[in-house]
């Protein structure tokens, strides 16, 4: 079982496109020599998402915080 892989998680196969460079580039790094490219993706992926929904909790608190600015101002 791969690292990255969780056995109780059921795993969908998809298909995609990358380029023949993003593809060597990915290939190159010795953590997918390890752990595989499905394992290398599924992580590249998993941290994209958490990233981005922590830019959108932090511009709501951004948000929050200029709307409380406002009202003791």
């Amino acid at each position: 079982m791969k690292p990255w892989h969780h056995a109780n998680m059921s795993a969908k196969r998809v298909r995609i496109s990358l380029e023949t460079d993003l593809l060597r580039r990915i290939d190159a790094d010795p953590e997918v020599r390890r752990n595989g490219r499905s394992a290398f993706i599924r992580a590249a992926v998993e941290t994209y998402l958490r990233a981005r929904r922590r830019r959108a909790i932090d511009a709501q608190i951004a948000t929050a915080y200029d709307e409380c600015a406002d009202q003791i101002l």
